[in-house]
């Protein structure tokens, strides 16, 4: 692995939007940069929110990533010009994507102990925030939906700051290969009851995971 950073970090609160159809709604996906420091706590970072509780936040959703390599391929595929935080990413990082990334990575960025817990699983939001019904399919076609971090140790981080891989348990398990498990569960249980024993995987997941290999 080569040198990871933190490109940028967001923060947002939920807002009203109006949809394609004319409909309101609120989401936090569109996050704003700011300059840090911000603190990572163990519950997201301070200043942060989510509209949906029930989907969303807690431990093992602490921090929303997503990888900056990603943009131009949005671009080129579907025409939208996705900046950093445009998919609801609390960090922005360079030199680590989902093909790259691994559950159970653990990270030192600054202050902070950072570790990846889960997949981000690609919800209707995406699409709905960017008039984009294209958007959903693309990200579970390509596994490029980013991922979570859960907070280890809380403190501070900012743009520019390096993450240092610390511990990498499951190498063979991507962050990509976990969420094409999950997607291809019923054709490949074998694959998804595999990706269940992950012993750093969301509990959630691993439940998810056997579930929707029949089992």
């Amino acid at each position: 692995m080569g040198e990871v950073c933190i490109a940028s970090v967001h923060l947002g609160r939920p807002t009203e939007y109006v949809d394609a159809e004319g409909r309101t709604w609120r989401t936090a996906i569109a996050k704003q940069s700011v300059p840090g420091p911000v603190r990572l706590t163990v519950d997201g970072p301070e200043g942060d929110d989510v509209a949906d509780k029930r989907h969303h936040g807690g431990f093992h959703q602490a921090v929303m990533v997503y990888s900056r390599s990603h943009q131009p391929y949005w671009q080129a595929r579907l025409g939208l010009e996705i900046g950093p935080g445009g998919l609801g990413e609390n960090l922005s990082l360079e030199g680590l994507d989902d093909d790259s990334a691994c559950i159970g990575d653990t990270f030192q960025a600054g202050t902070t102990r950072l570790q990846i817990s889960q997949p981000r699983q690609p919800c209707n939001t995406l699409a709905r925030y960017w008039h984009c019904p294209e958007l959903l399919p693309a990200i579970w076609e390509t596994a490029r939906g980013g991922w979570y971090f859960r907070v280890l140790q809380e403190g501070e981080v900012r743009p520019g700051e390096a993450l240092t891989l610390l511990e990498r348990p499951h190498p063979e398990w991507s962050v990509a290969r976990v969420l094409g498990a999950f997607r291809d569960a019923a054709s490949q249980p074998a694959e998804a009851l595999a990706a269940a024993t992950l012993a750093h995987l969301t509990p959630g997941w691993q439940s998810k995971l056997r579930e929707r290999a029949g089992r």
